[in-house]
């Protein structure tokens, strides 16, 4: 684990199911149980249909390199002995419209430098991996995977 990381609060209401979910190593997004539209991140109304009524659903974890940058110097004193590390914005084969911010890593919990960033493309496939980061913190990471030929 890093010590001086900046630590999501994992029971905040809007989002505690999210949390829970990656400790469980399921990746959640919340769909609004009115116009069924998919959002990230969590929000107590839904931004299309004012609705309040919220479902957790369950996605596959495949995505996409959107976009990815590579951070000189880091910025967070807490990075700093991974440098250099990619920063990465997929977007789920679920939903493009759902974007994640994370890591490329060789697998969950791997340091952020367990891929050389410069190997890391726009169109890349990878899947959710998850990795613990404090006692009750698992984030979303992203492993490398094949495509299989079309």
């Amino acid at each position: 684990m890093i010590e001086g990381l900046i630590l999501p609060d994992v029971e905040a209401e809007e989002s505690a199911p999210f949390w829970a979910g990656c400790e469980r190593g399921a990746l959640l997004v919340q769909r609004c149980g009115s116009c069924g539209r998919r959002r990230m991140p969590p929000r107590t109304m839904c931004p299309w249909c004012r609705s309040f009524d919220v479902e957790w659903q369950p996605m596959s974890g495949r995505a996409h390199v959107w976009s990815v940058v590579i951070p000189h110097p880091p910025l967070l004193p807490a990075y700093g002995e991974q440098a250099p590390y990619n920063v990465v914005i997929v977007t789920l084969d679920d939903d493009e419209s759902i974007r994640f911010v994370g890591n490329v890593v060789a697998d969950g919990g791997a340091p952020l430098n367990s891929i050389d960033p410069h190997d890391i493309a726009i169109g890349d496939a990878v899947e959710v991996v998850f990795g613990q980061v404090a006692d009750d913190v698992w984030l979303p990471q992203w492993r490398p995977v094949a495509e299989p030929p079309r």
